[in-house]
């Protein structure tokens, strides 16, 4: 039997089966479906307050969808493909709720404002949450620096050994980019803190609806100021994605480095077994595949990102059914930026630091070489004059196998007479790592004052 639409006043045929499957999003949207009430509480009880609607009616319309409420989350909602959207779903099943009085809640509104509203309400409730995860993450790296201040690592330029650094400060360089995610994400609020709602179609509404009022309702900050943006923007949506993107770009960076740093060839971590897995077939194996699916996962938000703004960007004004493509990326983005921050929070408070082998590797490379430089140039030597003779040095010893802490003296006062036994503390790893204290250096003191200031910006979102 065909299917009588609720829009179908106008149309002598139903469509056939595979093009009302096509059109349907109720597969996906109703993801929303708890907004969707909540979207229609407020509309009714401003329809209520403007008296466009009796208070009997409202009253009755309200008390059912507090009903649907109260169903959806105790035992769930049954939805319905022949209903097309989660809109259209709710009123259906409010009517059999209530009855034809139902067909009062669509009064001046549209789909278009109502599905704007759905989706507002829908990151609006969800970025406090991802803000929230990004903070207990951050609170780890912290921690773990706090524990390795004097930590010594080697610091990799072009994956090449460069200079040594605090591994403390290394984790403080992830905590800043994790504290500009929290930044975006709490600016993206302020897009996504707008009601749609009311705009109607395009156009707004000829019913003396209060805009204001709903919004108030809705816990929104305001209004959209012209109902044409209202029901087609999808700036903010984009905005989450684009920060989703950036997040899981610097997750993907952290966990490049924890599969390196985990492997036999540099053996400076070791991940918790409960963030491991290990191989069907070779027993020795310990595979650090958490960091590898969220490494792995970083593209699949890229494409959520890229699927909306290819959807967006040819679009005349205003609402367009492509826009039903702005859903399942972005749910999708959601589900999958927080586990990755809860997994990452994991491996990090449970990480293995394995403080030998990272100190080690500075004692058998040139990564001191920049020290010695410095050094030459504190003795009255042009640093790019210092700067030859060291790499003149560091080729030597690579075709000798001598490090420039196992060159005497004697050859470095062929350089300089002014060189003394100090250049060989200065030499150090540790003793460069802490020398280096200009403001948000890897010096000790530097990282213990980052450190500092990174516990007050937690302490202070509390």
């Amino acid at each position: 039997m065909p299917i009588k639409r609720m829009w179908g006043g106008r149309f002598e045929e139903a469509g056939d089966q595979l093009v009302n499957q096509f059109n349907a999003s109720i597969n996906f949207d109703q993801e929303m479906a708890a907004e969707d009430i909540e979207g229609s509480l407020a509309h009714v009880k401003m329809l209520k307050e403007t008296k466009i609607l009796s208070a009997a009616d409202a009253d009755k319309i309200i008390a059912g969808l507090e009903k649907l409420r109260e169903r959806l989350t105790s035992e769930g909602l049954p939805f319905s493909i022949d209903n097309e959207d989660i809109h259209m779903n709710i009123e259906a099943l409010l009517t059999e709720e209530i009855g034809p009085v139902a067909g009062k809640l669509h009064t001046g509104r549209s789909r278009n404002d109502q599905v704007a509203t759905d989706l507002h309400l829908y990151v609006k409730k969800r970025l406090p949450i991802i803000i929230r995860e990004l903070k207990k993450l951050q609170g780890e790296l912290v921690d773990k620096a706090e524990e390795n201040v004097e930590t010594i690592m080697p610091g990799y330029t072009h994956m090449q050994h460069a200079q040594p650094i605090s591994y403390g400060h290394y984790l403080m360089a992830y905590f800043q980019m994790f504290q500009r995610d929290v930044e975006r994400f709490e600016f993206n609020q302020q897009h996504t803190d707008l009601s749609p709602l009311g705009a109607a179609a395009l156009a707004g509404t000829t019913f003396p609806i209060d805009r204001q009022l709903s919004a108030k309702y809705l816990g929104f900050a305001e209004p959209y100021h012209n109902s044409l943006d209202a029901v087609s923007d999808r700036d903010f949506a984009l905005e989450f994605l684009s920060n989703a993107s950036i997040l899981m770009m610097h997750l993907s960076r952290l966990c490049e480095e924890l599969i390196y740093w985990c492997s036999y060839e540099f053996g400076y971590l070791e991940l918790a077994d409960s963030y491991s897995t290990g191989s069907s077939i070779m027993p020795q194996k310990k595979n650090p595949d958490m960091a590898e699916l969220i490494r792995g996962k970083a593209g699949r938000v890229y494409g959520d990102l890229f699927g909306l703004l290819t959807t967006m960007k040819g679009l005349p004004l205003a609402y367009n059914k492509d826009m039903q493509e702005d859903k399942e990326g972005l749910f999708d983005a959601i589900k999958t930026i927080l586990p990755s921050i809860k997994i990452m929070t994991g491996m990090i408070a449970t990480l293995q630091v394995k403080k030998d082998a990272m100190e080690h590797a500075t004692h058998h490379d040139f990564s001191n070489a920049t020290e010695l430089a410095d050094y030459l140039a504190t003795k009255g030597i042009p640093f790019r004059k210092a700067h030859e003779i060291v790499g003149e040095l560091v080729l030597k010893g690579l075709k000798t196998g001598t490090n420039l802490v196992d060159i005497p003296l004697e050859e470095y006062r062929k350089i300089s007479p002014k060189i003394n036994e100090d250049v060989y503390t200065v030499l150090q790893p540790k003793v460069a790592v802490e020398r280096r204290n200009s403001y948000g250096g890897t010096g000790f003191e530097q990282v213990r004052q980052q450190i500092k200031i990174a516990k007050d910006i937690l302490k202070s979102d509390k």
